[in-house]
């Protein structure tokens, strides 16, 4: 059976599927969430993480602004207006009466101590270090229902960047250290944590806004697709936001849709035999991307030639696939070998267990294509916990030469999510060291119109074509299952958050 693919546009991708015989309507509005990894962490500031943000992100804690990813645009949340005052300042007019789920009020000190807390190094946050590293901020609040931010360098897209920064409260907060139990401003509040098992939440009664239809939220855990999907069918669940595309095979449960990831393995450029150039070429061509589609990736998947999808802006078509050329990958090592190069040097992939759907055996496949040209490669599969310490800064010291298996989500449409964060050398993903690189992120970034577009095209030519920082591997697409008592549709979304409050029932 085929599922219908939907088309994608700017930051757009509804994918509905011919719909089956809908269940009466049921009485229960309480939902069960199927996740295929296990949350370790439920700190609002970790919400980057797609494990994490699907829990989280405008459920719990919710953004001065909303991205819409239906419309295409932006639109007020905890704000409710914004301006430019000047190339590097913004001021920003808060939604006057919000409470926290503490009956606290929200007001500007709450949004000054989430953005000092995400970007201070000592809680290592992956929202702040994934998207504000290099950016520094001072603030003035002439109220409490106002506040103007302004960055070094500017950031003329600040309002974009703050649809991803999920807002804290100042003082529920933990300032140093990861919080247990978020409080938040958003439709549910945080009602239990059982690590491992299971997450719940309620709804709030005193929510600012309009009162979503569920009542209750549980989260399980499930690394095995099949098993998820058949928790739907057996009416144990109600959605399964990731299944493999072998288990996506019911037409009136499944939804596929364009999910903004792209996969890849990122390169230790820094260490030997990773830093020479030749094995990272190798590498490259030594992989068989077109017939991975249809076995272990969806056919309806792209292959990637850069980190961000075709209709971000800054995206350059001018850069190529890589062919699959495994006789000349075998002369590039020959080559490097012959001059010294250690390619003899035990390679290590790092892989994360159920990070997408046949993650594991991708990965073998990878790997085994990469010793049939001569490198010595192992593959080690962690969970998130351990595999989170080798892909984010200060990294695992010692590790060795190692290719870390990725998977990037930019569904904003603009390159400054991606950029700093995979190349800067300050950037907390980042392996590459090279101060063009830098000079060509710092400029782009303070760019605006075709100039912006250019900047980030000629970045994209650079890391991809003369550095080769990473193995690029697919634009994804994402399978999901509803159960058909819901009334709900993914979009481009739902890889990176899930909004109780946009399910409906039947």
């Amino acid at each position: 059976m085929k599922l219908r693919l939907a088309a994608l546009n700017f930051s757009t991708a509804l994918a509905v599927l011919a719909s089956g015989a809908a269940y009466a309507q049921d009485a229960n509005r309480d939902v069960t969430v199927v996740l295929a990894e296990t949350v370790d962490v439920v700190e609002p500031c970790m919400a980057a993480r797609q494990d994490v943000g699907r829990v989280i992100s405008e459920n719990v804690n919710e953004m001065l602004v909303e991205f819409d990813y239906s419309n295409g645009g932006l639109k007020p949340r905890l704000a409710t207006e914004w301006k430019q005052l000047s190339p590097e300042t913004w001021e920003f007019k808060l939604r006057p009466g919000v409470k926290w789920h503490d009956g606290k009020d929200f007001t500007a000190k709450d949004v000054q101590f989430t953005i000092e807390r995400n970007t201070a190094k000592k809680v290592n946050c992956e929202v702040g270090g994934k998207y504000f590293g290099g950016t520094e901020f001072s603030f003035e609040s002439p109220d409490p229902n106002t506040i103007r931010i302004t960055t070094k360098p500017a950031q003329p897209i600040l309002p974009l960047l703050m649809t991803i920064m999920p807002v804290e409260s100042a003082e529920a907060t933990p300032e140093a250290e990861y919080t247990r139990k978020p409080i938040g401003t958003g439709p549910y509040t945080f009602d239990s944590w059982t690590v491992g098992q299971s997450i719940v939440l309620k709804r709030n009664p005193n929510y600012w806004g309009e009162q979503p239809q569920v009542e209750k939220a549980t989260y399980l855990f499930r690394s095995d697709s099949a098993v998820a999907a058949a928790m739907v069918d057996a009416g144990e669940a109600d959605i399964v936001p990731s299944v493999s595309v072998q288990d996506a095979t019911n037409a009136e449960t499944d939804f596929a849709y364009p999910n903004s990831e792209t996969t890849s393995l990122r390169i230790d450029t820094r260490v030997a035999p990773l830093n020479d150039r030749r094995i990272r070429e190798a590498m490259n061509i030594a992989i068989d991307r077109q017939a991975m589609l249809g076995t272990l990736f969806p056919e309806q998947a792209q292959i990637a030639t850069q980190l961000v999808v075709p209709t971000t802006l800054g995206y350059n078509a001018d850069i190529k696939p890589w062919p699959y050329d495994p006789e000349r990958a075998k002369k590039l090592v020959a080559e490097a070998k012959a001059d010294g190069v250690p390619v003899d040097q035990e390679i290590r992939i790092i892989g994360r267990n159920g990070q997408y759907p046949n993650a594991t055996e991708a990965m073998e496949a990878i790997m085994a294509m990469l010793q049939e040209i001569g490198l010595n490669v192992k593959l080690d599969m962690y969970d998130v916990s351990v595999w989170n310490n080798y892909f984010v800064a200060p990294f695992v010291a010692d590790s060795g030469p190692t290719l870390t298996q990725s998977q990037h989500d930019n569904a904003t449409g603009d390159p400054v999510f991606t950029a700093y964060v995979k190349y800067a050398e300050g950037g907390s993903h980042s392996m590459v060291r090279d101060p063009a690189v830098d000079k060509m992120i710092a400029e782009a970034t303070a760019a605006t119109g075709d100039e912006r577009t250019k900047l980030w095209q000629a970045l994209f030519a650079k890391v991809n074509e003369e550095i080769i920082a990473d193995i690029p591997m697919f634009h994804m697409v994402g399978f999901t299952r509803v159960a058909p008592r819901l009334d709900f549709e993914p979009t481009i979304a739902a890889n990176s958050e899930l909004q109780l409050s946009q399910i409906k029932f039947k």
